[in-house]
């Protein structure tokens, strides 16, 4: 008999390490930026403290200072001038003439009629309890294939759709638990999407439906094919989502950009016109107040960028894990 069974979250379903797929998808982008910016600052003053003759020989030469910050001045112009063309991009797919409007309305309502058939009521506008409202649709047809399956004489059968029904309602309930007042634009949503694992009950589906096509009369089948079509409604709709949640972020992204680059600028631009060698002198807590300063001008100037890795990593790894839509399992699950 085959198992047809699977972890409910895309953390025990992942191959890679939970806690490098935490960082990855769950933990507050701000916070992950404020981690590598500490990182940095904290590398930067080890580095330098283990060399501090030649640090300290540096630290005086103030043209290596200017030149340095004047070379982050221009990175911090392009990288915001590449902000306004994130955005332009993102905008883009939402400008258009009335008839390409049009279509794109005329689409998404026949969609939402697909759904409205699958619901047997009208399609929830709040994207959570919309992709809420398409798994608990699935569970049920799932829970109307198993009982139909129950008068059949085939043990084996009966067996193989206990365990995938029960296994597709645990899912189910882990992935509705977590949508129930998740918010869009935060990564709940996503999250809870991602959990639902409809690709790979897709293909058991499938294969169930084919393995025992002779043992099954035609209302069971109808009912599988009904649970599947349920399932196959998921997809198209979790894509949707994923999209407009790419579109929300890269707009956050932009002006979370937008924000540090202007603190950014102004302390690289001070580096450059109001900063020599003798500007700060002293020592703190034993160490130059020239290397701590240095280092903390340098960590604020980047952290615009950092908030792009730090985004970006997200966004790669959602794209990754969801890059085939279907019963096509691109993982080791």
């Amino acid at each position: 008999m085959r198992d047809l069974s699977s972890d409910n979250t895309m953390r025990e379903r992942a191959a890679e390490n939970r806690y490098k797929l935490w960082v990855l998808l769950n933990m507050n982008r701000w916070l992950l930026t404020g981690v590598l910016a500490a990182g940095i600052f904290f590398a930067l003053m080890l580095w330098g403290m283990s060399t501090l003759p030649s640090t300290q020989r540096v630290l005086l030469t103030t043209d290596w200072v200017k030149m340095s910050f004047q070379a982050l001045i221009g990175a911090l112009i392009t990288g915001t001038t590449l902000v306004v063309s994130i955005n332009q991009l993102v905008l883009s797919q939402e400008i258009g003439p009335l008839g390409s409007q049009r279509r794109r309305m005329d689409l998404a309502m026949d969609f939402y009629k697909n759904t409205d058939d699958l619901l047997d009521f009208p399609s929830p506008a709040n994207p959570a309890l919309f992709l809420k409202e398409l798994i608990d649709a699935t569970s049920d047809r799932a829970r109307a294939f198993e009982d139909a399956v129950q008068h059949t004489d085939d043990e084996d059968l009966r067996a193989q759709t206990e365990e995938y029904v029960d296994d597709l309602l645990e899912n189910a309930q882990v992935a509705t638990e977590d949508l129930e007042g998740a918010e869009f634009g935060t990564f709940a949503v996503m999250n809870a999407a991602l959990n639902y694992n409809y690709d790979r009950k897709m293909y058991d589906l499938r294969w169930l439906l084919d393995e025992y096509e002779e043992s099954l009369t035609s209302e069971q089948h109808d009912a599988g094919m009904s649970t599947l079509t349920a399932l196959t409604m998921y997809g198209p709709a979790r894509e949707y989502i994923k999209t407009l949640y790419f579109q929300w972020s890269l707009v956050k992204l932009s002006q979370g950009i937008l924000y540090l680059a202007v603190p950014a600028l102004v302390v690289a631009g001070g580096m450059v016109m109001l900063v020599d060698a003798h500007t700060f002198t002293g020592f703190l807590l034993g160490i130059d107040i020239r290397l701590w300063v240095i280092c903390a001008a340098y960590t604020i100037c980047v952290l615009p960028f950092l908030l792009f890795v730090s985004y970006i990593l997200r966004l790669a790894t959602i794209a990754k894990r969801t890059s085939a839509m279907g019963p096509l399992v691109l993982r080791g699950d």
